[in-house]
C-alpha cells in the first residue's frame, strides 16, 4: 500500500436539501471517469451515523495512518504532538479551542473559532488566565496555536468527544460528552462560564468591538499506541469542500467539487489509466466509500462500460 496514492475526499456529500438539489445540476466527468475503472475496496469503507462523534473522514484518516479509530477517540492531539516530533510521555492528550457559545432560548450554538480574530498574544493571555483552572483538576494546557491548544491529562485516556467540525454552528448539547464520564469537563465549562462572564479579557475584546471568549471545546482526545505508528505515505486530504459544506453554501460547494474534480481527481484518474495503483475514499456525514485499483474481469469491464458507476448513483450511500 504504500506505493498507492491515496485521495480521501470529506464532504463529498450531504443529505441536506441544498446538496441534494446541488448534486443534481453539478458534472463530475473525471470522477465518474475514475470511478467506472475503480472496484469497491472491501474492509476500507466504514459506516456510521451523522450523531457519530467523529465525522467518517476522521475515521478514514486514521486507519490510513495507523491510528485507533474508535468513534469519539481518535487520539489526534497526541498524534500532533508526536507529528511534531515532541514526546507524548505516555500521557493521554487533548485539543481544547477557545471559543464563543451564543446561548438563545432553545439553543446553545458554538460559533467557529477562526472568526474571533483570536491572534497568538491574546490566545497566551487567554491560557495564562485559565491555566491554574485547569490544574486543579490534572489539567496541564500548552500552546499549540491561537485556536487551538493542547492538554493532557488522565481525564483525556478514555474520554469520547466530538469533533469541532461536528459541533460547528450547532447546538453543543447534543455533542457534549458522556456527563458521567466528563463530570469534570461539565463542570469546568460552568467555572469558565463565570470566570471569562465579566473578566477584563473580555472587557478589553468588547471594547474593540471583538466577540468576547466564554468557553472551549475539548476534542481529539486519547493516547498514542506504543509504538507509534509510522505511516510512510499520508493520504491527500483537500479541504476545500469543508468551509462551504459547514456553511451550508451548496453553491461554493459545488465550484469546489468542480475545481476538485478538474485537478486532483483529474490527477488520480491520470495515474490509474497509466497503470499506478490508486485508492479513493469518499466521505459524507455517515459514512466512507473506498475504491481501487485492482485486476478486473471480462465481465466487470463490460459493466463499466455499460453500467458505469456514476458518483451522484452513490451519494446516498455517504
Amino acid at each position: 500500500m504504500s506505493d498507492t496514492t491515496h485521495l480521501l475526499i470529506p464532504y463529498a456529500a450531504s443529505a441536506s436539501p441544498g446538496c441534494q438539489q446541488a448534486l443534481q445540476e453539478l458534472a463530475l466527468p473525471h470522477l465518474d471517469r475514475l470511478l467506472a475503472r475503480l472496484r469497491p475496496y472491501p474492509g476500507h469503507s466504514d459506516s456510521g451515523e451523522e450523531t457519530s462523534f467523529s465525522a467518517p473522514h476522521e475515521r478514514a484518516l486514521a486507519r490510513a495512518l495507523g491510528l485507533p479509530a474508535q468513534d469519539g477517540r481518535i487520539p489526534w492531539a497526541a498524534w500532533h504532538r508526536h507529528q511534531q516530533g515532541l514526546s507524548t510521555n505516555g500521557d493521554a492528550w487533548a485539543f481544547v479551542t477557545p471559543c464563543q457559545w451564543q446561548v438563545s432560548t432553545d439553543h446553545v450554538t458554538l460559533r467557529n473559532p477562526e472568526h474571533l480574530s483570536l491572534d497568538e498574544a491574546a490566545s497566551r493571555a487567554l491560557l495564562a488566565i485559565v491555566s491554574p483552572w485547569f490544574a486543579e483538576d490534572g489539567i496541564t494546557l500548552h500552546y499549540d496555536q491561537p485556536t487551538r491548544w493542547l492538554a493532557s491529562g488522565p481525564l483525556f485516556a478514555q474520554l469520547a468527544t466530538a469533533s469541532l467540525e461536528r459541533v460547528l454552528q450547532r447546538d453543543v448539547r447534543a455533542w457534549m460528552p458522556d456527563v458521567k464520564q466528563a463530570r469534570t469537563l461539565h463542570r469546568l465549562h460552568s467555572e469558565m462560564q463565570m470566570l471569562l462572564y465579566t473578566h477584563a479579557f473580555n472587557d478589553e475584546r468588547s471594547a474593540r468591538g471583538l466577540p468576547v471568549i466564554n468557553s472551549f471545546w475539548v476534542h481529539g482526545t486519547g493516547l498514542l499506541p506504543s509504538p507509534a505508528p509510522s505511516a510512510t505515505t499520508a493520504p491527500t486530504v483537500p479541504a476545500t469542500l469543508r468551509d462551504a459544506a459547514l456553511n451550508e453554501d451548496w453553491r461554493t460547494w459545488a465550484a469546489a467539487w468542480t475545481a476538485l474534480d478538474a485537478g486532483p481527481v483529474a490527477d488520480l484518474l491520470r495515474q490509474a489509466e497509466g497503470g499506478a495503483p490508486v485508492l479513493l475514499t469518499l466521505c459524507g456525514e455517515r459514512n466512507a466509500l473506498a475504491f481501487h485499483s485492482a485486476p478486473r474481469t471480462l465481465a466487470q469491464r463490460f459493466q463499466s462500460l455499460f453500467r458505469p458507476q456514476r458518483f451522484t448513483e452513490m451519494c446516498d450511500k455517504l
